[in-house]
């Protein structure tokens, strides 16, 4: 079953302005072409942009990078989403990875977004 999980994209754009991701950005990730390079089915390695892309959080208050509290990836704050946006002439981030309270969350003036439709994750988390 989890072998499928290796065949589905890495992110995706819609309509040209909305960036998907499963986690986050990286420190290594510049341009969503770089991710073309990268030939599914493969294993994610533990480090680097392939792991940050699924594993990376946006954290509140942050400026720039720091290691990720979970213990692989990296968080990253407001200025790093502005960024990122800005050169890739992008409008919004949508991620999930994160249980967030009423199922969704934004960050960074509304321009990422956190989506997690689980309800009753784990069954301690009444978020959808």
């Amino acid at each position: 079953f989890s072998d499928c999980f290796n065949t589905l994209p890495l992110a995706a754009i819609i309509d040209d302005k909305i960036f998907c991701t499963h986690g986050g950005l990286s420190p290594n990730f510049k341009n969503p072409q770089q991710i073309m390079k990268y030939m599914r089915p493969m294993d994610i390695p533990d480090a680097g942009l392939l792991c940050d892309l699924l594993w990376s959080d946006p954290e509140p208050g942050l400026k720039g990078w720091t290691d990720n509290d979970r213990g692989v990836s990296y968080m990253f704050g407001s200025d790093v989403v502005m960024k990122f946006l800005r050169e890739n002439d992008l409008n919004l981030i949508c991620r999930a990875h994160q249980v967030v309270e009423d199922g969704y969350e934004f960050f960074a003036n509304r321009h990422l977004v956190t989506i997690f439709s689980a309800p009753n994750y784990c069954g301690i988390h009444p978020n959808a």
